[in-house]
């Protein structure tokens, strides 16, 4: 610690800094337009310095979009040196060019001046529920290249000098659906750099430039020795796991991810190795991404409660061969790119769950299971677009059950409440429900899916969804049996109902139609036999699984 900076001053500036960027994140929450933002919050809020390092992620922010944040800064930082402006406010998306994860991920940044020098960079990231491209939502299965994702957007100025670029913007807005919806959240998202720029310059005012960027390296340096002291609990060794993902929605299935992680003292190298080469389907992940999932592990591993910030990045060393699918490169399409980040994840779980076992989780839903329903609103005569992707079940746990229809790890969003959704779009939810016998058994069972079956009202409506651990079932831990298999099932007037194609795409329902989205539940964590007979009547209490499912588990 520098004298300059003594521990006190350095606890308030940082929680100076979480505060700015939490109140940035319920501004852009409560501004935007589309249900994606304010109802289910899939967008994130932060703070980097000078230099692109991330401080500061916002506490709800997504796992997933930390190192979005420094892709971007990566690139920005390369293309506008000294051509960084007070009131500039930049805009970004492409994975490929620009340091996103996937196009709907729109990322915005703009300085932080004080006394004429660049201090850092409140930076945010919203899921937009469109970007254009072949199918509403930008989101579907089917898609071979990025060009048919929607509308590329590499790192450019929005703002120059706080002066809106109205050419650029329109050009932004022409390219995608539902324009008024868009034009509401990228606001939403410029009102949220701005507040929390407003709040930086209050903190800079008081403490000054040289306390601060003394805080950020502090910040960092302290996050990174935290981290490689848990480290240093893990036994040294070489650890392996492998999974596949279900396809890639254009015929390739089953396609492996391999790993195998060596921990010696304080490091670790997490190696991708034989895993599959990028598929043609838009399963691929870039490397940021597999970078967030790789750390948002070792984190819930080790310290869940180390914040998250360019020390936690900085820590594992990740080897990723360019051109596979954990480090896809141009033209590789990525819509789908947080299913295979959970995937990741699992692996990751898998591989150190011997040198873990305490905080290992047995496989969870392991999809970010996505459906899509897009029309006119005969209401108003305007086009909507519903995009929603449902969690489901977490893993069982070394102490405890995993829980009930829940996005897990690195998706850290809501499931859209009924009303959000009979509200805003013609459409009616005839249920919403737990998929009976959908955990895996286990002394601590999986979470349950969710079974959500969706119509629309007074006009057809077009589906199109993306489903993962739809094939393969999300493994037990330790002697625990595996949990169910998600499906999409359509239902129309005069028809049995029948189950669709993982990946579907324009899918059209008229009014009395139904598609039931039905999400993986979890794997369980140790040997059934073990589970305490109190644990087996709660569940039979609470109607969640069947006489059939208990003979099968437990004998009775």
């Amino acid at each position: 610690m520098t004298k300059t900076l003594d521990p006190i001053t350095l606890e308030i500036i940082a929680n100076g800094l979480r505060s700015a960027a939490d109140e940035s994140f319920v501004a852009l929450m409560k501004s935007a337009y589309s249900t994606n933002i304010k109802e289910r919050r899939d967008h994130s809020t932060a703070i980097c310095d000078a230099k692109g390092r991330l401080i500061v992620q916002a506490a709800d922010s997504l796992p997933i979009h930390i190192a979005s944040m420094v892709g971007l800064m990566e690139y920005l930082l390369a293309k506008y040196d000294g051509d960084i402006h007070e009131g500039d406010i930049f805009i970004a998306n492409d994975p490929h060019v620009a340091g996103g994860t996937h196009l709907p991920d729109i990322n915005m940044a703009t300085p932080v001046f004080h006394d004429g020098a660049l201090v850092g960079f409140m930076c945010n990231i919203a899921h937009h529920a469109d970007m254009g491209g072949m199918v509403p939502g930008s989101m579907a299965g089917g898609m071979s290249e990025i060009y048919q994702e929607g509308l590329r957007v590499p790192v450019i100025k929005l703002f120059r000098r706080g002066e809106l670029q109205s050419d650029i913007f329109d050009l932004l807005l022409l390219n995608v659906r539902v324009m008024e919806e868009r034009r509401g959240d990228y606001y939403a998202q410029v009102a949220a750099c701005r507040l929390g720029v407003s709040r930086l310059k209050e903190l800079l005012g008081r403490h000054g430039t040289n306390v601060l960027t003394e805080a950020f390296s502090e910040i960092v340096t302290r996050t990174a020795k935290r981290m490689r002291a848990a480290l240093k609990a893990v036994p040294d060794g070489e650890y392996s796991f492998e999974d596949v993902m279900d396809d890639d929605g254009l015929g390739t299935v089953d396609v492996p991810i391999r790993l195998k992680v060596t921990v010696k003292g304080d490091k670790a190298k997490f190696d991708f190795s034989g895993t599959s080469r990028q598929v043609r389907g838009n399963i691929n992940i870039t490397f940021n991404a597999t970078q967030a999932a790789v750390c948002y592990s070792l984190k819930a591993l080790l310290d869940p409660d180390v914040p998250n910030n360019q020390g936690v990045l900085d820590v594992p060393d990740i080897l990723a061969e360019r051109g596979s699918l954990v480090n896809a490169v141009f033209p590789a399409p990525v819509a789908a790119r947080a299913n295979t980040s959970q995937r990741i994840i699992d692996v990751v779980i898998g591989a150190l769950s011997k040198a873990c076992p305490d905080a290992s989780v047995a496989a969870a839903n392991g999809a970010n299971t996505t459906a899509v329903f897009s029309g006119t609103d005969p209401r108003t005569g305007r086009q909507y677009v519903y995009l929603e992707t449902l969690g489901g079940g977490m893993g069982g746990r070394a102490t405890k059950d995993g829980r009930d229809g829940v996005q897990v790890h690195i998706t850290n969003t809501s499931n859209l409440p009924v009303e959000a959704i009979e509200t805003e779009y013609p459409l009616f939810v005839e249920s919403y429900s737990l998929v009976e016998d959908s955990g895996g058994a286990g002394k601590h069972r999986g979470g349950m899916g969710l079974r959500r079956v969706i119509g629309p009202v007074g006009h057809v409506t077009n589906f199109n969804g993306a489903g993962e651990r739809f094939r393969n079932q999300p493994w037990g831990l330790f002697g625990g049996s595996a949990g169910a298999s998600g499906r999409f099932v359509v239902q129309r007037q005069g028809f049995r109902p029948k189950r669709l194609a993982d990946k579907p795409s324009d899918i059209d329902l008229a009014p009395g139609d139904t598609i039931a989205v039905e999400t993986p539940g979890a794997g369980g964590y140790g040997s059934p036999s073990k589970r305490s007979k109190a644990a087996r009547e709660r569940d039979q209490v609470g109607g969640k699984f069947s006489r059939r499912y208990f003979k099968a588990h437990y004998g009775k």
